[in-house]
C-alpha cells in the first residue's frame, strides 16, 4: 500500500526561481505531448508512442535553439511530465470505455502558466536525497529547507514538489507500507461502531454544532470553519473583483483570497482527525479516525449522496462539514490496518427503525429530534438511534460467514433518505 507524506518547503529566492523554471519546462513538455497527440488524431495517423515522444520532445528538442533551455532542468522532471500525459490519455480512454470508476473524464487539456497549482516529480533516478542537516537536495535546484512535522516511516520512492494557489511549497513523499506489518500494530477487538452524519443536529453541551453522533452517544462538534471567516472572506473577494485585471494589485488581492481559503482548508483538515480531543498519556490528541480504527473491528457509516447534496441549498454546509474527507480517512486507514468499513445504503431507514425492538415506526420530519416507539415504548434520540442501527448493520456485515461483506439494500420509502429525508408529514409518536 502506498501512502503520501507531505511537508512544507521553504525555498529561498534563488531556489524559487529555479523551481519556477522547472515548473515551466514540465508544463511545456506536457503541452507538446498533448499537441502531438491531437495533431495525429486530426491527421488520422496512429498516436506516437511514449518512446517516440521522449526522443522528439526532449532529446531532440534540447538540441534546437527554441527548446535548448530544456537542458537547464532535470531530465527526470521532463520524463515524468510525459508520463503524466500518457496517464491522462489512458484514464480518458478507460473512462470512455466504462472500465474506469468515478466521474467521466475527457481528453487532457493544455496547461497554462497562470494555473494556480504547479508540480514536478522526482523519482529515485533523479538522485535526490535528504541531507544530514534535514534539507531536501533536489537536482539542479539545491538543498531546500524542510519543516519536518513527523518522521518518515520508510525510505521514499519518489517526491513531488508542489506550489499551491497560496504560493506555498510542499514536498509530497510516496512511501510503500506493508499491510501485514501495519495490521499487527492494532489490538484485536470485536467491537463495532456506527456513525450518523448530519447537519441539523442540536447543539452539544459545549455549545458547538455537531456534525456526527457515534453509537456510544458521543457527539462530534463542528467548528464551522468557513462560516466563521465568511464575512472576512467576502470582503477579500469584493476587493479582488474591483481590481483591474492583469495588475499587480489584482495579483496581491487574489493571493489574499487564496490564503484565506487555504487557512480554512488546513483548519478543517486538522480538525477532522482531532475532533474528539482524546489525549494519550503524554497529552497529544489522538486522531479521531485512528482512534475509531484502533478500537473497532467494524465501522459503519451512511453512504450519503454528497455530490447530490452539494447541488442543493445545503452545499456550503455540506462542504464545510467535510463528510467525504472524513469517510476517506476512515477508508484508507481501515484498508491499511485490516479493519472493515461498511457503508450503509443511503435508503436504509436508520431513523425509522427502533434500535431496541426493531419495529419500523415510519418516516419523521427533521424537526422531530426525539420520538417514542409505539411498540416497546422506548424513547429515542433520533441521531443516537440512527447510529445504533448503523452499528448493528456494520456488526452483522463484519461477522457474516467470518468475512467482511457489504449489507444488502433494504427497501425504504423514497422520501426518507437515510436520516435526512424530505418530511412528508408528522408521523412521530
Amino acid at each position: 500500500m502506498q501512502l503520501r507524506y507531505a511537508f512544507r518547503l521553504y525555498p529561498d529566492a534563488a531556489q524559487q526561481a529555479l523551481l519556477a523554471r522547472a515548473f515551466g519546462c514540465a508544463r511545456v513538455v506536457f503541452n507538446d505531448a498533448v499537441r502531438a497527440r491531437e495533431d495525429a488524431r486530426k491527421d488520422g495517423r496512429p498516436f506516437p508512442t511514449a518512446g517516440e515522444l521522449s526522443t522528439r520532445l526532449i532529446t531532440q528538442a534540447k538540441r534546437t535553439t527554441e527548446r535548448s533551455w530544456l537542458g537547464e532542468v532535470s531530465s527526470v522532471v521532463l520524463q515524468q511530465s510525459l508520463r503524466d500525459a500518457e496517464t491522462a490519455y489512458r484514464n480518458s480512454f478507460a473512462s470512455l470505455k466504462g472500465t474506469r470508476k468515478g466521474p467521466k473524464l475527457g481528453a487532457p487539456r493544455f496547461k497554462s502558466r497562470k494555473d494556480t497549482r504547479q508540480s514536478i516529480r522526482f523519482t529515485a533516478n533523479a538522485c535526490w536525497k535528504i541531507t544530514s542537516s534535514g534539507r531536501l537536495n533536489l537536482p539542479k535546484i539545491g538543498a531546500v529547507k524542510v519543516k519536518w512535522s513527523r518522521t518518515l516511516p520508510a525510505t521514499p520512492t519518489s517526491v513531488t514538489v508542489i506550489k499551491d494557489a497560496a504560493e506555498r511549497y510542499f514536498a509530497s513523499f510516496v512511501i510503500d507500507t506493508d499491510p501485514a506489518a501495519d495490521a499487527t500494530r492494532m489490538p484485536d477487538t470485536n467491537q463495532a461502531v456506527g456513525i450518523d452524519l448530519g447537519l441539523t443536529l442540536p447543539q452539544t453541551p459545549s455549545g458547538g454544532t455537531p456534525i456526527a453522533v457515534l453509537s456510544d452517544g458521543t457527539k462530534i462538534d463542528s467548528p464551522r470553519f468557513l462560516r466563521r471567516v465568511e464575512k472576512k472572506l467576502k470582503k477579500a473577494q469584493r476587493e479582488l473583483s474591483r481590481k483591474q485585471k492583469g495588475s499587480r494589485n489584482r495579483a496581491k488581492a487574489r493571493l489574499k483570497v487564496a490564503r484565506a481559503h487555504a487557512k480554512v482548508a488546513d483548519a478543517r483538515r486538522e480538525f477532522l482527525p482531532q475532533a474528539l480531543g482524546f489525549a494519550r498519556a503524554g497529552g497529544t490528541p489522538i486522531q479521531l479516525s485512528t482512534r475509531l480504527i484502533r478500537e473497532n473491528q467494524a465501522i459503519g457509516v451512511e453512504d450519503l449522496a454528497v455530490r447530490g447534496l452539494a447541488r442543493t441549498r445545503l452545499a456550503k454546509s455540506v462542504h464545510d462539514a467535510g463528510w467525504a474527507q472524513f469517510v476517506n480517512m476512515l477508508a484508507y486507514k481501515a484498508a491499511r490496518y485490516g479493519r472493515t468499513l461498511v457503508k450503509i445504503g443511503r435508503f436504509e431507514p436508520t431513523s425509522q427503525v427502533c434500535s431496541t425492538c426493531g419495529i419500523k415506526d415510519g418516516p419523521k420530519p427533521l424537526n422531530v429530534r426525539e420520538w417514542t416507539c409505539t411498540a416497546c415504548g422506548t424513547t429515542h434520540d433520533r441521531d443516537h438511534n440512527a447510529a445504533l442501527n448503523i452499528k448493528t448493520a456494520a456488526g452483522l456485515a463484519a461477522s457474516a460467514c467470518g468475512a467482511p461483506v457489504r449489507p444488502g439494500v433494504i427497501p425504504a420509502r423514497r422520501e426518507e433518505t437515510g436520516s435526512h429525508g424530505i418530511p412528508t408529514g408528522n408521523r412521530a409518536a
